[in-house]
């Protein structure tokens, strides 16, 4: 599909081809969602266990005699009504390293980019370059941004554009090698620079 490039002043660039096989797939939404799942549970951390009965270091030793000590029959000191004693039913030890195909993967991140291209959401941009954000401001509302951007640049993003464009909260920027599919689909537009698009076809070529 051909799609026109502007500049951040809403000017004219030429026109880009992007890849059908890329850009021009159809979405399927439970694709999307294994994806997203993946994703978001591989940010979790280990769940961390407690220590229960069994794995306090304290004496397996029957402190007091069974009858007319004045005491409950305990058996030892490990025993959760203790004072540094095991926990009673603690939470175990929960690791969450989920697994997906790395072809499912690849396939989900081109349904986001295509979902986008569809939508007629996704803007390309011929290069990235700012100063200050309120100048930047102005031209993203030219630009017709939604209520938030993801703005993806090639193998790094362009420092002035960057510092500029932190401050504005609906606004994030990404290299193209951060390119993913939670982020891609939680912003209502994607903006994409020439040398993103390059990167992303080759990232998938290769």
């Amino acid at each position: 599909m051909k799609v026109k490039v502007q500049t951040l002043d809403a000017n004219a660039g030429g026109d880009i081809e992007l890849k059908d096989e890329i850009f021009g797939l159809e979405p399927r939404a439970d694709i999307l969602h294994r994806v997203v799942t993946w994703q978001l549970e591989k940010r979790r951390a280990t769940a961390r266990g407690t220590r229960e009965r069994s794995d306090v270091a304290r004496t397996g030793k029957k402190f007091g005699r069974q009858k007319g000590g004045g005491t409950a029959r305990h058996g030892d000191r490990r025993a959760p009504v203790f004072i540094g004693g095991g926990k009673a039913h603690g939470a175990r030890v929960r690791d969450f390293n989920p697994s997906l195909n790395k072809k499912i993967r690849v396939l989900g991140l081109k349904m986001a980019l295509s979902s986008h291209a569809k939508a007629g959401s996704l803007i390309v941009l011929d290069t990235l370059s700012g100063e200050k954000t309120k100048s930047l401001k102005g031209q993203f509302e030219k630009l017709g941004f939604g209520k938030s951007a993801l703005v993806i640049d090639g193998e790094t993003v362009e420092n002035g554009f960057a510092l500029a464009a932190r401050n504005l909260p609906y606004v994030d920027v990404l290299p193209a090698l951060g390119a993913n599919v939670y982020d891609i689909l939680k912003h209502d537009t994607l903006v994409l620079t020439r040398a993103a698009v390059e990167k992303l076809e080759a990232r998938f070529n290769g």
